[in-house]
């Protein structure tokens, strides 16, 4: 058996020769969403969760925001780049369906470790949940899909005793990473810091889930067979007790796969506003 390259399995930025220009068309279109909602006085931006500046989200609301579900999207960047403003363009697609969406920053590898992101992330929820007393949806890519799937995973009574146990019922996960032993030996690990056992504990498809929680995860059809197995693994592993997914999207590669956030239109959008209306406030 061939061993398996993991450098290259997992370095997307080199199998994406394009990458650069993907990154700088996001955060112009960011920019732009923010500055229509900002005018239509649908945003609230900054809103801090935490003590450090990246610990913030920004809201977009629809048009009529009253009792609206309330979902939200963590960026991806290896837990260690990108920034927050530049997905704001990421809550179109389910604003337009009548979803409120906030975009959530976090603190970066190596300044944190990858399990103090996870805490940051539960706090954003907690400060959503207390703030709109809503249960949530929460979708993201790539670091934030993990970051996603750790949430519906989380035991939020023991974090909050007033939360809900299922205040985050449902996650959609798009090129996710779920088990983290892999990247132990390649070079990004130099800002992760990742050991074996820390690997193993910040696994999500090594948690257990509670019966009823529900998760997509979503993947490139043009993605390395490691993130492909990736979603298919935590798809199985908790199969049984929670509700899972896994779908391949034909065409896209890494970083494509999410523009279909943007359209209201798209089987993505309207699978997850499936998911945010299914859940009760």
């Amino acid at each position: 058996m061939t061993a398996i390259d993991y450098e290259a399995e997992y370095n997307n930025r080199a199998r994406v020769p394009e990458h650069a220009a993907i990154f700088l068309r996001w955060a112009s279109e960011a920019e732009n969403y923010r500055a229509d909602m900002l005018e239509a006085g649908r945003a609230e931006l900054g809103l801090s969760y935490g003590d450090t500046p990246r610990q913030t989200v920004d809201l977009f609301v629809p048009e009529a925001a009253d009792g609206s579900p309330l979902a939200i999207f963590v960026h991806g960047g290896w837990w260690r780049s990108l920034d927050a403003s530049s997905f704001s363009q990421m809550a179109r697609g389910l604003n337009a369906r009548g979803i409120a969406v906030a975009v959530a920053g976090y603190d970066l590898c190596p300044n944190v470790l990858i399990a103090e992101i996870i805490d940051q992330i539960r706090r954003a929820c907690l400060f959503l949940w207390q703030r709109h007393g809503r249960r949530l949806l929460v979708y993201g890519h790539s670091a934030g899909g993990h970051l996603a799937a750790a949430m519906v995973a989380t035991d939020w009574p023991s974090l909050y005793p007033k939360a809900p146990a299922d205040l985050v019922p449902a996650g959609y996960a798009i090129s996710g990473l779920f088990d983290l032993a892999p990247l132990v030996g390649i070079s990004v690990n130099q800002d992760l810091r990742l050991d074996a056992a820390q690997a193993r504990r910040l696994s999500p498809a090594l948690w257990p889930i509670a019966p009823g929680r529900a998760l997509d995860a979503v993947v490139g059809g043009l993605e390395s067979s490691e993130f492909k197995r990736q979603s298919q693994l935590i798809t199985q592993a908790w199969r049984g007790t929670a509700q899972t997914r896994y779908e391949e999207i034909a065409g896209m590669n890494h970083f494509t796969v999410i523009d279909a956030l943007t359209d209201p239109q798209s089987a993505m959008v309207a699978r997850l506003a499936a998911l945010a209306q299914g859940i009760k406030s």
